[in-house]
């Protein structure tokens, strides 16, 4: 079983909290890439994403004093981000999901035997992800194409490991029978 460093970067947590600029520029360096690929996932917006980005990490230094250690500094951080991404989409009043990377959607087993047929397989696949409620989008983003297991995402999106395996479960499920029904 995988442990978790709980308290890695506390040092730097602890120098942030005291209101260090330097520290706190040194903790976004760590952290910026990384959500950044949170928040693009949902936003599918570069300017969007810098914007919401530029707004979480202000807002997780205003709060880092309510950072208690209970989970990873980062995960801590990424349901900030993808909060705020969740919350910029519903202002904007547009679906996330429009695009995706093709080598990442060709992963999830969609293959066939010339470019043609990859090119429409991967517009139907498209489609068919728009077509999702946005809980079955956001799950099957941040498992399939950012690479987070069950409990990280729980503690993202604030719900138990046991609802993300079977909302991932759904999304699978409803996603297959939208490719199908497309076909």
């Amino acid at each position: 079983m995988k442990e978790i460093n709980l308290l890695i970067h506390k040092e730097l947590i602890e120098r942030c909290k005291q209101d260090e600029r330097k520290a706190q520029h040194e903790l976004y360096l760590l952290y910026v890439e990384a959500m950044y690929a949170v928040s693009y996932n949902v936003l599918l917006n570069h300017e969007d994403t810098e914007d919401v980005l530029q707004e979480a990490f202000v807002c997780a230094f205003r709060s880092i004093d309510t950072f208690q250690y209970r989970s990873t500094f980062g995960a801590w951080l990424k349901r900030i981000v993808f909060n705020a991404s969740i919350n910029a989409l519903k202002k904007r009043k547009t679906r996330a999901a429009k695009t995706f990377n093709e080598a990442k959607i060709i992963s999830l087993e969609v293959s066939y035997e010339d470019n043609t047929r990859k090119s429409d397989a991967l517009t139907k696949l498209r489609n068919s992800i728009e077509k999702l409620a946005p809980g079955f989008k956001n799950i099957l983003s941040l498992y399939l194409f950012e690479g987070y297991d069950h409990k990280e995402i729980s503690e993202i999106l604030g719900i138990s490991v046991s609802t993300s395996k079977s909302q991932f479960s759904r999304a699978k499920s409803k996603l297959k029978h939208l490719v199908e029904s497309a076909c």
